[in-house]
């Protein structure tokens, strides 16, 4: 069958090379004139590593080159003690596949150099569809079109296909906003395969190794207007002073970090959508289930839907029927995860001092099993 795929991000790239694989016409259009993801790093659980590779072996082996594994989950406050801590190996080992840390630059070059020459049309900003006689076309604000057996919607949280088809859709902001970097930290030796979060009164500061020395770090803090202008104004030194009283090593993670490494955004999620499937148009990634970043999912769950699509479309021929099966498996698991997410971020930005004790108080007296039950959730087929 012949698909367009609107968006080059890593769910349209990895969808597009699920599709060539099983022999499928695709066509992947992007609003950008150039390719340039700005993201920072992004960890791929053992779940969404294990579909890379159903996607393509070959894929999944560079992916792995490319970035760290991360074996150990670390949780303290703000002086660095020990709320909890999961040592994934366990989990990973059964499953066959690491948790990785890759830059997310570096994920999307991959996945654009499985696709072959033609495939990928930049400067194509999309309009709106239409379905008619068992087609759907594509039409594009530079005056093109494009026509196909069916349609994905993969543009991303502010997707033009889901505001057409649920026009009441729109981003949920989460109450908080947050600043990354990527920095050279080998002078650090920090411990290999750790990632750490660190709740406190000042916000939450979270750092993962993506290998060859770089380190990838989020801090985030409340905020009760989104898109706050002081907060936009914030420089490397307004971060620096209001985490300047945590453990180490964040202030030394920072004064490594220059000015024009900062990326800065509030952070957003979509409510969990009735439908993923509509007659020849689906949405997937985070046109369809975005999430707040709180358990890691989100580029995850993109790859999850690119290996799944396939295997609907090989058990039912027909594309609709296809597009609903994908709908039945992917949406339950998703609409758990944007879920949970959203109570963890919830309960990581907590100010209020006794909200704070009870949490920290509960946090360290989680059994093992509830984790256990956790990963195996993650970790499930």
């Amino acid at each position: 069958m012949e698909f367009l795929i609107m968006g080059g991000g890593i769910a349209g790239l990895a969808t597009a090379v699920g599709l060539l694989g099983q022999g499928h016409e695709v066509q992947v259009f992007e609003a950008a004139a150039e390719l340039r993801e700005i993201g920072a790093g992004v960890v791929l659980g053992a779940n969404a590593m294990r579909a890379l590779d159903r996607l393509s072996p070959e894929l999944h082996r560079a992916a792995h080159a490319a970035g760290y594994p991360v074996r150990r989950i670390g949780l303290l406050d703000e002086r660095g003690r020990v709320l909890n801590t999961v040592d994934t190996t366990p989990f990973t080992e059964r499953l066959g596949y690491d948790n990785l840390a890759i830059h997310r630059a570096d994920l999307q070059r991959l996945l654009l150099a499985q696709l072959p020459s033609g495939t990928l049309h930049l400067g194509h900003a999309f309009d709106r569809f239409e379905e008619q006689q068992g087609r759907v076309t594509a039409y594009f604000t530079n005056g093109t079109t494009a026509t196909a057996d069916a349609l994905i919607g993969a543009d991303g949280i502010r997707s033009g296909v889901r505001r057409q088809l649920v026009p009441g859709s729109v981003p949920r902001y989460a109450g908080y906003t947050c600043w990354r970097g990527v920095l050279d930290a080998s002078v650090l030796n920090l411990p290999a395969g750790h990632s750490t979060e660190s709740w406190g009164p000042a916000g939450r500061f979270g750092y993962v190794p993506l290998g060859n020395g770089q380190v990838y770090w989020f801090a985030c803090v409340n905020s009760s207007t989104p898109n706050n202008p002081d907060y936009r104004a914030w420089r490397l030194a307004d971060v620096q002073r209001r985490f300047a009283d945590y453990h180490s090593p964040i202030p030394e993670l920072l004064a490594l970090t220059h000015d024009d490494h900062l990326l800065w955004g509030d952070i957003i999620d979509l409510q969990p959508l009735r439908t993923f499937a509509y007659g020849r148009v689906l949405l997937l990634g985070d046109a369809a289930h975005a999430t707040t970043p709180n358990m890691g999912q989100g580029a995850g769950q993109a790859v999850e839907d690119a290996a799944s699509l396939p295997r609907c479309l090989a058990e039912r021929p027909s594309v609709t029927d296809a597009f609903r099966l994908f709908d039945e498996r992917r949406r339950p698991r998703t609409t758990r995860i944007v879920t949970q997410s959203w109570q963890l971020g919830w309960a990581a930005q907590l100010e209020n001092p006794l909200l704070v004790w009870l949490r920290n108080a509960v946090m360290r007296r989680v059994p093992p099993a509830v984790n256990a039950r956790q990963m195996a959730f993650l970790y499930a087929d």
